[in-house]
């Protein structure tokens, strides 16, 4: 892949919504991916390996919990500053944006909200820094869009709990040094867990053969009778609600990092569109080549809006999951059919590595599904809009 040659694209002047110190925080991620990021980051992809040295940066430049108290080793940033840093960080490749995400807002956030003063003060710094690295366990192999099905579970055993069970598709989780799982207690009821790598009996095996999401690495959390000491579970949240509590907070993030793959296509496609001669002139003369482009900006210009107001309802506490669910959707879908025109336009170079479109295409793939897929989000829309639920 070439040069990072990006430029911002902000059609309705929205940056004129943002605080200066929100602009100067883009500018610093966007500095970091164009140096650090993408000039490896296609080797990365191509060889589907993480590029692990990447994870104490992130932490360096205060990707890992912006919006955690610095107390806690966090940015005690705004929400805004921490969806700009996600898109930014999606810009350059979904997978890194991925990472961020997962050590922030389902490992950190789940801790600082739900943990006890020791818990936070024993693990958020290091989280923060990077020195430490996380995992979220959520999803089994049999319960993915249900996950109030699971099957992992929890028994008080005096001293300690004893963990069984198994959880898949679990980013960063062959790398984390602890994971926070969600498990069900004896009651039935679903309770969190911060498991520490080394414990006797957990596992992180690898999944591979993805062709999503390649720079990031991804696998199970295998727990075989664990001894869980007791100082470990999460004391402020009972139930379902508490990974959901999580789910909100990254699908936040994720409804800003995926408008960062559709600019980065964007752009790829506008440039490549003035400099490839075809019949004797650039096709971004050619009406359709202008079509595909004309649409491209006014989805991704509605979509920059739309985040942007939910973070401000965010800020003033007022975001309501169904929003961001509503958001995170919208921002994938008009990411994908970004990339995908993006991808047309380019012809056979879209499908190389000299560009990064179709490594994003891929990347969104997978984006459209996790945290709640496409058809589960337009049905906690539709649950939100009639009041029928379409669950049960």
């Amino acid at each position: 892949m070439g040069a990072d040659k990006y430029q911002h694209h902000d059609y309705y002047l929205v940056d004129d919504l943002l605080t200066t110190e929100q602009k100067m925080i883009r500018e610093t991620v966007r500095a970091f991916v164009k140096e650090k990021v993408s000039p490896i980051i296609e080797d990365y992809a191509q060889r589907a390996e993480f590029p692990k040295h990447l994870v104490k940066e992130l932490g360096a430049l205060g990707a890992f919990g912006p919006t955690i108290p610095t107390k806690y080793g966090g940015g005690g940033l705004d929400e805004i500053s921490y969806g700009i840093i996600m898109q930014e960080l999606e810009r350059g490749d979904a997978g890194i944006r991925s990472t961020a995400s997962v050590q922030g807002s389902l490992v950190m956030y789940p801790i600082y909200t739900y943990g006890s003063e020791e818990q936070r003060m024993k693990y958020l710094p290091k989280l923060a820094t990077g020195e430490l690295f996380g995992c979220f366990g959520l999803t089994e192999p049999d319960h993915g869009s249900d996950p109030a099905s699971m099957k992992t579970n929890f028994k008080d055993k005096g001293d300690h709990y004893l963990l069984n069970g198994a959880k898949m598709w679990i980013s960063n989780a062959p790398l984390a040094d602890i994971a926070v799982v969600w498990a069900r207690n004896e009651a039935g009821k679903i309770q969190g867990l911060i498991v520490e790598r080394g414990m006797e009996g957990f596992t992180t095996p690898t999944t591979h053969g993805k062709w999503s999401l390649r720079a990031s690495c991804t696998g199970e959390l295998v727990f075989d009778n664990v001894k869980v000491p007791k100082e470990n579970l999460l004391p402020n949240v009972i139930g379902i609600k508490g990974p959901l509590g999580c789910l909100s907070t990254a699908r936040f993030g994720i409804a800003w990092g995926a408008i960062g793959s559709a600019l980065d296509c964007y752009d790829t496609a506008l440039r490549y569109s003035k400099e490839r001669i075809q019949f004797g002139k650039p096709i971004g003369q050619f009406q359709l080549q202008q079509k595909k482009l004309a649409e491209m900006i006014t989805e991704i210009t509605k979509a920059q809006l739309l985040v942007w107001r939910l973070g401000v309802l965010k800020n003033e506490k007022r975001a309501t999951p169904a929003q961001i669910s509503m958001a995170k959707r919208n921002s994938v879908e008009i990411a994908l059919d970004v990339a995908r025109n993006a991808r047309q336009m380019l012809g056979g170079m879209g499908i190389t590595g000299e560009f990064p479109v179709m490594r994003h295409l891929m990347n969104l793939e997978t984006v459209v599904t996790y945290e709640g897929t496409h058809d589960i989000h337009l049905l906690i829309t539709g649950h939100d809009v009639t009041g029928l639920d379409a669950f049960k």
